[in-house]
């Protein structure tokens, strides 16, 4: 059974000021989405499964569903913010999306095999693809998890703080446990995160999560309750999240499975800021000089509403 590729489109993208996940990047109007699809599908992936918000979806297939017809199964589930689904009676005002890890569990009725979760937003290289496609059908488990590690340094963003999962690791390449930074950022030639407006430095070889999950669908059972249990203790707190990370850490600590850490030495590259947009462009095209993905990816014009 091959794999399915689970792509995180719900977030609000208050930073960048527009809806990112379908804003054209490439020459012919390709979105990162696009080329994360086109890796996928090289190395084995034999379904994308999209998590957006409701009102986006004909949006969405109308960008994807010309392109990707013959190539990949499709499929569309909604990130809300009705909670009766997860046994919540209680009405928890919201304004943003619930995070991460609620937009996977989003997903449980549509994922029957081993799957791997990124960012729409995320250009993270077709090595990972590779790498995380060999995971997931050479050596996922029910207790055995992936995530890829970027090296920090060759994920930040040059106009702002940023958000990483910082990971540290067993002498067998094992996660022992992940925190999430929400304002990293360079300051002069060095790394740091803040936390309680206090200044802590990383190094620059330490690996981070970007988001690229790799599980099978028994995810879905370990964090209904922790997501139910997250909800209320957080319902007077509009800006909290139940991160992938946490969630992650905390399968950790209660030896319900372990993550391998999968390196790659690939260049992260995304956009967080709308500044960061023309540094993704020129980082796309130099791929296109290079030969690594053609000029018009999928042979045809490509609609973006963005463009």
């Amino acid at each position: 059974m091959k794999p399915t590729l689970l792509i995180l489109a719900a977030g609000m993208a208050s930073r960048y000021g527009s809806m990112k996940q379908i804003d054209a990047f490439g020459p012919k109007g390709e979105t990162i989405i696009d080329y994360s699809i086109y890796d996928a599908i090289k190395a084995g992936f034999g379904k994308v499964v999209f998590i957006i918000r409701e009102e986006f979806a004909s949006d969405f297939k109308s960008i994807f569903e010309p392109k990707l017809k013959g190539k990949i199964k499709t499929d569309y589930v909604f990130q809300s913010f009705d909670l009766k689904p997860f046994g919540i009676e209680q009405i928890i005002e919201r304004q943003k999306p619930w995070g991460t890890a609620h937009a996977v569990l989003a997903a449980r009725n549509a994922i029957k095999e081993p799957f791997c979760v990124i960012n729409a937003d995320d250009f993270y290289g077709n090595d990972a693809y590779q790498k995380m496609h060999h995971f997931l059908t050479q050596e996922v488990s029910d207790t055995h998890f992936s995530m890829i590690g970027y090296q920090i340094d060759k994920t930040l963003s040059e106009h702002g703080s940023v958000s990483r999962g910082v990971c540290t690791t067993s002498a067998n390449g094992h996660l022992t446990s992940i925190h999430e930074r929400t304002k990293v950022y360079w300051k002069k030639d060095k790394i740091f995160y803040e936390e309680d407006s206090r200044e802590f430095p990383l190094d620059p070889h330490t690996r981070v999560s970007m988001n690229f999950w790799g599980f099978t669908p028994r995810i879905f059972d370990l964090s209904m309750n922790l997501f139910k249990e997250f909800a209320l203790a957080n319902a007077t707190n509009p800006k909290s999240e139940f991160f992938i990370t946490s969630l992650s850490d905390t399968i950790i600590k209660n030896e319900l499975a372990s993550f391998k850490v999968i390196p790659t030495p690939n260049r992260w590259f995304g956009v967080t800021y709308k500044e960061d947009k023309p540094i993704v462009q020129a980082n796309i095209n130099k791929l296109i000089e290079e030969g690594v993905y053609p000029k018009n990816l999928w042979g045809i014009e490509h609609p973006s509403i963005l463009s």
